[in-house]
């Protein structure tokens, strides 16, 4: 068996992965699946030992895998987290995850930490802080990490970049790369009324490191129209023709199947990376209709 470090210092593959669950644990590690990779939140394995880090040990002996953070709160415009941070750089050191990622998104205020992924502002201010907090991640951890595009709901007021050119210009100014999550850009695009082909024609191809892909939902109130993040469904037929319409571009990339809540049994998750893979192909290959 090759070692996690030999393991990890491949890139992930040109393939679809999935989010590794617990509950899915023994599917993975009895059955050995054909999936490319997998992706971990390193906040949930952010222990001092235990069976958390022994799945990940196992996990990260098999497969390559990424580590997805959703807590360092790199757009809140305050210091991160020391704590974090160390803990986070414990993880890469230990695991050597073949890559590290990180939402464009507040979630701590004077040492408050809420449990969700909040909108930074699209301004020149807010723009020059998350190339600071990028640039300190990346120091930090000694390597290069990619951030995502953002869930939006509403549009806030301060706004005065596009969304697209903010997050090109962090991606730019800090040497970091973009995690372009095609179901938000379908989510925020339908929620702000922006042209969600046109954003996926303009995303530069050499900035992109990976791609996720996740369902939604429409929210209960009927006469909001909004749509909500939920990564509690399979990924919707509008969101599969953007990303055909954003890999027939760039070309292949690694491609995450994300499924948070309502988790499925395995079985489920495996065939929607399946997909995900025909699309990559036949996408690539100019036969879209094929992947249906």
């Amino acid at each position: 068996m090759k070692t996690p470090t030999q393991l990890a210092d491949r890139k992930l593959p040109d393939q679809a992965g999935v989010g590794f669950k617990a509950e899915h644990a023994q599917d993975v590690f009895d059955a050995a699946p054909a999936v490319g990779w997998f992706e971990v939140h390193p906040e949930n394995y952010m222990v001092a030992g235990g069976p958390r880090l022994a799945m990940l040990e196992e996990l990260c002996a098999r497969y390559p895998f990424s580590m997805h953070g959703v807590g360092l709160s790199l757009g809140g415009g305050e210091p991160l987290n020391k704590n974090h941070l160390a803990d986070l750089k414990r993880l890469v050191d230990r695991f050597n995850p073949a890559m590290v990622s990180e939402h464009i998104a507040w979630s701590a205020h004077e040492g408050l930490y809420m449990a969700d992924l909040l909108p930074t502002p699209m301004t020149k201010a807010s723009l020059a802080q998350l190339v600071d907090a990028i640039n300190t991640v990346q120091d930090f951890i000694g390597r290069r990490i990619l951030i995502e595009n953002p869930t939006s709901y509403v549009p806030l007021p301060q706004n005065s970049i596009p969304e697209l050119e903010f997050i090109r210009e962090a991606a730019e100014q800090s040497g970091c790369g973009l995690l372009i999550d095609v179901n938000n850009v379908y989510i925020s695009a339908h929620n702000l009324g922006f042209d969600a082909n046109a954003f996926i024609d303009a995303v530069p191809a050499d900035l992109v490191g990976e791609i996720h892909l996740a369902g939604h939902e429409r929210d209960a109130n009927p006469v909001d129209d909004v749509l909500i993040d939920t990564h509690s469904r399979p990924v919707a037929d509008p969101v599969w023709d953007l990303f055909d319409r954003l890999i027939a571009r760039i070309g292949r990339r690694p491609t995450l199947i994300e499924w948070d809540n309502d988790v499925p049994g395995w079985d489920v998750l495996a065939r929607e990376a399946a997909l995900a893979d025909r699309h990559l192909e036949y996408a690539v290959n100019g036969q879209l209709e094929a992947a249906s």
